[in-house]
């Protein structure tokens, strides 16, 4: 019987981990190579939830939406995952009129808010049961799966990718932001994110407002502990938590919902979204190996990683 050849996967934030758990679970023998363990990776201070993603290729884009759904669904019914089911509101501060996107039907209880449902200054959204992830246990449950698999998961940063074809000659390329210095690729661009951790002052739903803006109002409960964001700021580098605006996320969040004001600070956390104009999910050639390149998801890793993580196995042949 022949022998599989094992593949190299860079990267282990949420879109490296879920494709090294499908190649593995197939019956791939799988490496990954990180220069950040799971829990320091931008992935593990996400909020985070499914949700629809308005990103580019649109139709694919959908398609990988609307693939892993039904695996994080799954997944909420072991709790030892970190995912778990919890209605909230999606909401913006201008009319979203009747037009959803249509992964958004996939969620059996979408409906409209009524005005009373709505924070002070909002003026439309929507209610849903939607899957919730708690990023650093769900990260563990990834890692715990991909080590059960057989696979192998080393803290060994990947200076080139002439480096990594001289490795192996299958290998998938998840480095999120990385890849800007990985692969030269100049339109990969850092979207600072923040978030300010508290203790849960009794909620269990989340609420998220839309619409795009750098300052938003987000909130999403784990348990004891809530994650409020947030902001989006382009082409800016720092991984240090600001205070002014730690501050106004809470001040945001604490006008939206009252039982905020006041909670318990237990720490602020950045991340580096890879931002791009497009997710980037396509083979290249280099010499006799086949890169394939899955990165770009900018803030919506989480809701595209299986849909993402299926095609790449397939791109990878």
């Amino acid at each position: 019987m022949a022998t599989i050849e094992r593949v190299l996967v860079i990267g282990a934030g949420v879109i490296g981990l879920s494709t090294a758990v499908t190649l593995a679970e197939s019956g791939v023998p799988v490496r990954v190579r990180t220069d950040q363990r799971p829990a320091e990776t931008t992935s593990a201070v996400a909020g985070a939830m499914w949700g629809p993603a308005l990103l580019r290729p649109a139709e694919r884009v959908r398609r990988w939406v609307a693939d892993s759904y039904p695996r994080l669904v799954a997944l909420a019914a072991d709790e030892s995952t970190g995912v778990h089911l919890a209605a909230g509101r999606m909401a913006a501060r201008v009319d979203l009129g009747d037009q959803v996107p249509p992964e958004a039907l996939l969620l059996p209880d979408l409906r409209p808010c009524t005005p009373g449902e709505l924070p002070e200054g909002f003026r439309s959204g929507y209610r849903a049961t939607a899957p919730l992830i708690d990023m650093p246990r769900y990260l563990e449950h990834l890692t715990g799966r991909f080590l059960a698999a057989g696979g192998e998961l080393l803290l060994s940063p990947v200076s080139s990718l002439a480096e990594a074809v001289e490795e192996a000659s299958r290998i998938v390329d998840c480095t999120g932001v990385g890849a800007r210095e990985l692969v030269g690729d100049p339109g990969v661009r850092p979207v600072r994110g923040q978030h300010v951790i508290v203790r849960n002052p009794g909620l269990d739903e989340y609420f998220v407002e839309v619409g795009g803006a750098e300052e938003f109002t987000a909130w999403f409960p784990h348990g004891d502990r809530v994650v409020l964001g947030g902001v989006a700021v382009e082409h800016d580098w720092s991984r240090v938590p600001d205070r002014a605006t730690g501050a106004a996320i809470l001040r945001r969040c604490a006008q939206a919902e009252p039982r905020l004001a006041g909670a318990e600070v237990l720490g602020q956390q950045v991340g580096l979204r890879p931002g791009r104009e497009a997710v980037r999910l396509e083979v290249e050639r280099i010499g006799g190996a086949t890169v394939v390149h899955n990165y770009g998801h900018s803030g919506a890793g989480v809701a595209l990683s299986w849909g993402c993580a299926a095609e790449a196995a397939e791109l990878l042949g």
